[in-house]
């Protein structure tokens, strides 16, 4: 009995999964492969394993002649010893098991054993997980490779790089950790599932886990930008006009966004109305920044925002990631412009030139003219229709002087 190849054939078996028949076929083909010259020179060699008891035997296709016999020829005489009705030019399967075969085979057939057992192994995996690539799947983190991690889905190893891991997360073996599936590649010596936790698409399938809304089709989500770890920015729409697509997201006392939050390691996200207007678009991803105008430039695919010099903070955001994130989100250049103040300026400066010059044309003092300019008299014509009497009623107007005026123009 070979115990040693049972002993690796049951480990594989329970461990991963792969029928005892599969794994006996890629023993058979390793053995064959890297035994051949050691069984016999003959062109046609079969090689089988007792399943039960990893017992190897090797026979060889052979034509019985008369005499002479080449590599793939065998002795008619030596062929009716075990077979009493051979003829010449039958062809018979003869065994051809070397002494100690089962030893020696194990020993220079075991590299490409193993190698044939991953290659059944990975094909496995292939038919196992092809359908769940883009999908979140859940393993145990089993050891750390170069900064990257390496999990354990169970019946195939997968591998997050450090660049797909969210910056800041700590993992210790044993943690189970939620990944998206990126793809299945099996013909690499490694982990064959290669998965991400920064991909935009993991946010958006813990939305549809989380929101039954989006789940089932009534709200939907139409685009995405994210840097991981930090903030991303979700546009979502209603396809019933009775659903807040906002607040079906958010949840109840935001219990659905922060369960998001909360596997995404505190990541900040914000979730905007979408809106087939890009100008109002834009509005609602600039949030919680509030914007004067939005401006299109459709050839371009620019936006020019005018914010006023208090809200341009928040458009910009810190390190101006509210803006880039934004721009990400609708796809257009965003040109953030603070509104000039020149609507105030220029009234302030009608009100002084008005008030200098109808103090020098009716000899009064600045601080007067300003009063009657305040109150709608700007010219001296203005002064002289009201009156003496309308113009004394005037709150703060200094009596004295607008009686100085009146008495010097004879009223």
């Amino acid at each position: 009995m070979n115990t040693e190849l049972l002993t690796i054939l049951e480990y594989i078996e329970q461990e991963r999964g792969i029928n005892r028949s599969s794994l006996i076929k890629a023993v058979e083909s390793a053995l064959l492969s890297a035994s051949r010259k050691s069984i016999h020179p003959a062109s046609s060699l079969k090689v089988q394993v007792d399943p039960e008891t990893g017992d190897i035997r090797a026979w060889a296709q052979l034509e019985l002649v008369e005499s002479n016999p080449s590599n793939d020829q065998l002795l008619v005489v030596r062929a009716k010893e075990k077979f009493p009705e051979a003829k010449v030019g039958d062809i018979v399967d003869w065994e051809v098991t070397p002494k100690n075969f089962g030893r020696i085979a194990a020993q220079t057939g075991k590299q490409a054993i193993m190698q044939h057992l991953r290659q059944a192994e990975k094909e496995i995996v292939k038919e196992e997980f092809a359908d769940r690539v883009g999908q979140i799947i859940n393993g145990t983190v089993r050891r750390f490779e170069n900064g990257d991690i390496i999990i354990d889905f169970h019946k195939a190893e997968g591998i997050l790089s450090n660049k797909e891991k969210i910056h800041g997360e700590q993992y210790m073996p044993g943690d189970r950790i939620n990944a998206l599936l990126l793809r299945v590649d099996t013909t690499g010596s490694g982990p064959s599932l290669i998965v991400s936790r920064t991909h935009p698409n993991f946010v958006i399938r813990l939305f549809e886990r989380e929101v039954s809304e989006i789940h089932d089709g009534v709200v939907q989500i139409m685009n995405i930008a994210r840097e991981a770890g930090s903030r991303a920015k979700v546009a979502v729409k209603s396809n019933d006009s009775k659903v807040d697509p906002v607040g079906a997201c958010v949840g109840m006392r935001g219990v659905r966004v922060k369960n998001i939050t909360t596997e995404l390691s505190g990541e900040r996200i914000d979730i905007v109305p979408y809106d087939e207007d890009i100008r109002k678009y834009a509005s609602n991803a600039l949030q919680p920044a509030k914007v004067q105008s939005v401006q299109a430039d459709e050839a371009k695919r620019e936006l020019t925002v005018l914010v006023t010099p208090e809200q341009s903070r928040l458009a910009f955001g810190k390190k101006a990631q509210n803006v880039r994130l934004s721009s990400k989100l609708l796809g257009w250049n965003i040109n953030i412009q603070l509104v000039e103040q020149r609507k105030v300026e220029t009234m302030e400066e009608k009100i002084k030139k008005a008030s200098c010059s109808l103090a020098e044309s009716l000899q009064i003092s600045e601080d007067t003219a300003i009063i009657l300019v305040s109150n709608g008299y700007v010219s001296t014509e203005g002064v002289k229709a009201a009156g003496r009497e309308q113009v004394l009623t005037i709150d703060g107007i200094d009596q004295a002087e607008v009686n100085q005026f009146f008495d010097r123009i004879g009223d």
